[in-house]
């Protein structure tokens, strides 16, 4: 075992001695969480999933176990989408009563901080935990099944409608130690009920923490689910995530994977679909400057004849910035009927930008309809001459230009505050003056053109 790896258990140990006695299920989850980390250790770059990202940052870190929650309320206001939601928040991966707000939840919604539902109801948590993400998945699954303690649970009851979206917000904290979390999110959706969930990643500028996330989400028939991760963190975080969702016949998740900020960015995003009738749609859009690094893994699974897939990533990188897209569709054997459709587009804004794409199918039937593509490219500097003979300057016309490239997966996305947050950041901020639907609109035309 190397030390990197021991650093952590030796972690793990003194929380352990820390926590006091759990229920033994819990207690063996985590020895064996501990025990797969300690068998596989960190991945590294000969490994064919990871060949393109180096966690030695993460590796070689010796990052504390955050105790409190404590947050400037005006600095948590600034950060927080404005946005009518029931609300929950944690701060470095601690629980902030103070900044959460649930209001009043329809009958039948449950919207519980992780702790609280394995401190009322452990057994009913048990179950469904770590069905989908075992420690198998990866050596990160592994580490936060060692780990977690808190995180969120939703459940809703069959043919529940939340009308207003269900907000989890993580907050990263500036301290004058680099602190690791171990998020665990369980959403439990009956038959044919239907929810907007946003999960938020954001924090204080020059915070430099480490964010590990193990998400599971389980569809019953008919359930609908609309979940945006916006991650924005600052830009010397580590954000590692894991997510997986199984669909029964009929659901539909549509996953919209926003990533902007976080230093090194790790997405792997699996949904299995089980059941005739289900659909999975996957937006993806990545920007990265400066020296960032993000990794985005997908895979869609068809398990059940009369599925559907659709997967659209965009990624647009500046500077020094490295994009991953790995996207896989894999249909099983007797799954006939299925269509699935996998695109993803990278836009390169600096000669020294640079992205690995490898866009996959793996077809074990033989009456599907399925296509993928993958292209790059760089802006079209005749769209950008040709605009600013309309009285454009340079900057905004760049900048128009390349919120047009990812108007195709902007155009999708419901929410405005969601959608200002991501025009923000790949456009900068545009004169007010100019009506920005309508330029981007032109712009787009004259990138066709």
């Amino acid at each position: 075992m190397n030390d990197d790896v021991q650093r952590f258990l030796d972690r793990l140990a003194e929380r352990n001695a820390a926590r006091g006695d759990e229920p033994t299920w819990i207690a063996a989850r985590r020895q064996a969480g501990a025990a797969r980390f300690e068998a596989l250790g960190f991945p590294h770059r000969r490994i064919e999933e990871w060949k393109y990202t180096d966690v030695r940052d993460i590796a070689a870190n010796d990052f504390a176990l955050a105790d409190s929650a404590e947050f400037s309320p005006a600095a948590a206001a600034a950060l927080t989408l404005p946005i009518e939601a029931h609300r929950l928040t944690f701060v470095d991966g601690v629980f902030a009563p103070a900044l959460s707000d649930l209001g009043d939840l329809p009958a039948g919604v449950q919207v519980v901080p992780l702790s609280k539902a394995l401190e009322e109801n452990h057994e009913a948590v048990g179950g469904p935990l770590g069905r989908l993400t075992g420690v198998e998945f990866s050596p990160f699954a592994a580490l936060n099944t060692a780990f977690f303690e808190e995180g969120a649970l939703v459940r809703m009851a069959p043919r529940t409608v939340v009308e207003k979206p269900i907000v989890l917000q993580f907050l990263s904290r500036a301290g004058e130690r680099e602190v690791m979390s171990h998020p665990r999110i369980l959403v439990e959706a009956g038959g044919r009920s239907e929810a907007t969930l946003i999960e938020h990643h954001v924090g204080e500028e020059g915070a430099a923490n480490f964010t590990n996330l193990v998400e599971e989400i389980i569809l019953d028939r008919g359930a609908i689910l609309t979940h945006y991760k916006l991650q924005e963190a600052p830009l010397k975080d580590r954000h590692v995530a894991s997510i997986q969702v199984e669909q029964a016949r009929d659901s539909r998740y549509t996953s919209f994977n926003l990533n902007l900020g976080g230093g090194l960015v790790r997405n792997d995003l699996v949904s299995d679909l089980n059941g005739e009738g289900a659909e999975a749609t996957f937006h993806g859009l990545f920007y990265g400057q400066g020296r960032q690094h993000v990794d985005n893994h997908t895979l869609v699974n068809h398990n059940a004849p009369h599925t559907r897939s659709s997967e659209n990533y965009k990624g647009i990188l500046d500077d020094r910035a490295h994009g991953v897209f790995n996207g896989r569709v894999v249909v099983k054997r007797d799954s006939q009927k299925i269509e699935s459709e996998q695109s993803n587009a990278n836009l390169l804004l600096s000669d020294r930008a640079e992205v690995d794409t490898k866009p996959e199918l793996e077809i074990y039937a033989d009456d599907v309809k399925c296509a993928h593509g993958a292209t790059t490219g760089q802006l079209d500097e005749e769209a950008v001459y040709a605009m600013r003979t309309r009285g454009i300057d340079e900057q905004t016309a760049r900048g128009l230009l390349t919120l047009a490239f990812a108007g195709e997966v902007m155009e999708l996305v419901d929410l405005d505050a969601v959608a200002e947050r991501v025009e923000l950041t790949v456009a900068g901020k545009l004169p007010e003056r100019f009506n920005l639907a309508g330029l981007v609109e032109t712009a787009a035309a004259f990138s066709e053109d």
